[in-house]
């Protein structure tokens, strides 16, 4: 019996174009969510889903998110996202992989350069080198050919950035040294943060699906605690890491921690864990400001804006947009989620207006 994790959401996309790859015979989804601030950007995710109509649903929130995620990023790029479904039980050995990305690039050519399509979760920059081979509308090749490389660094930059006017929030300093930090998923993000926190003084729990990361928090001097339970650990910030949907109401009335801050994309389960968070006196900065950095230094990267300097620097300005929503919801006393959305809908409204 196959079962739905969550249901679909609003359809509220210009287009999305789904197929069954003709070379892998699996099911991808590309959905552009928004063109109004110009050529969508956003990764290419490769999931197990336990039904294809769950991996179009990712692929609509995902997409819906990286509008939201651009637009407050002050980059003029709209919102998109693709999907390749893998059914449960599935391994991909190299062939299929491949066939599997020439079916996207394919896929991601059908929307003749309205969406840009990227690495994510379960992809590489040379999953995407596979991409090209079929369309020009791929960002993110590897550094070898000339491409902008992994975005995991700037993402993570952009993370620790936030972490700091978070901290400075609940604790008045910056600095994460003594700070307890619990990290949910130790991937490409994940990982690199808990290094960079590690070797600055911060206490971290961490976990993550793959046992094999328990050499890393041994590595960094972290505390392993079995996935399921971290939430469970008192901390002065959790950082959702891993997969989205992790803040259920369940979780949020367990959270023992001052603040979430983390770059998983859209963990909160439902829209009004934002109230309950606060309610909660929890305080909450929005994943798609927090994790911005890669799709900056993605697009910022493409478009030749600036040197790697200059990029990079304005991904560590991250920080400073979400000082600034954070004192935008404590003034208004909303939600820093809504603070975001807003900033997001202005600039999505001045896009319209221009058209």
């Amino acid at each position: 019996m196959t079962h739905h994790t969550l249901p679909l959401p609003d359809f509220t996309h210009e287009r999305v174009e789904v197929i069954t790859g003709s070379r892998s015979g699996l099911f991808i989804a590309v959905a552009l969510h928004s063109s109004v601030l110009g050529s969508a950007l956003g990764g290419a995710r490769l999931w197990t889903y336990p039904h294809w109509s769950d991996a179009l649903g990712d692929a609509l929130r995902l997409s819906a998110a990286m509008t939201l995620k651009n637009a407050a990023a002050g980059l003029d790029a709209g919102g998109g996202k693709s999907v390749i479904g893998l059914p449960e039980g599935t391994v991909l050995d190299a062939d299929r992989r491949r066939a599997a990305f020439l079916d996207l690039g394919d896929a991601v050519e059908l929307l003749g350069g309205l969406y840009r399509t990227a690495e994510d979760v379960g992809s590489t920059t040379e999953d995407m080198l596979v991409v090209s081979e079929r369309t020009a509308h791929v960002v993110g090749l590897p550094s070898t050919v000339g491409g902008s490389g992994e975005p995991a660094g700037p993402t993570s930059l952009g993370v620790y950035s936030s972490m700091q006017a978070v901290f400075e929030r609940i604790a008045g300093s910056a600095s994460p040294a003594g700070r307890r930090v619990t990290i949910s998923g130790l991937g490409q993000v994940g990982g690199r943060l808990a290094k960079r926190l590690a070797d600055e003084g911060a206490v971290l729990t961490v976990t993550d699906v793959n046992p094999a990361k328990k050499e890393l928090a041994a590595a960094i001097g972290a505390t392993w605690v079995e996935p399921g339970a971290e939430h469970l650990v008192p901390a002065d910030v959790f950082v959702p890491a891993g997969i989205g949907g992790v803040l259920t109401d369940e979780v949020i009335d367990a959270l023992d921690v001052k603040a979430v801050c983390g770059p998983a994309n859209n963990p909160l389960a439902d829209h009004s864990g934002a109230d309950r968070l606060a309610a909660r006196g929890i305080l909450y900065a929005p994943d798609f400001v927090v994790n911005a950095g890669g799709v900056i230094y993605l697009d910022l990267e493409a478009k030749h804006l600036g040197s790697t300097e200059e990029i990079m620097a304005r991904v560590a300005g991250i920080g400073d947009t979400v000082r600034r929503i954070l004192d935008d919801a404590e003034t208004r006393g909303i939600t820093p989620l809504a603070a975001a959305e807003e900033l997001a809908a202005a600039r999505l409204n001045a896009g319209v207006a221009a058209r």
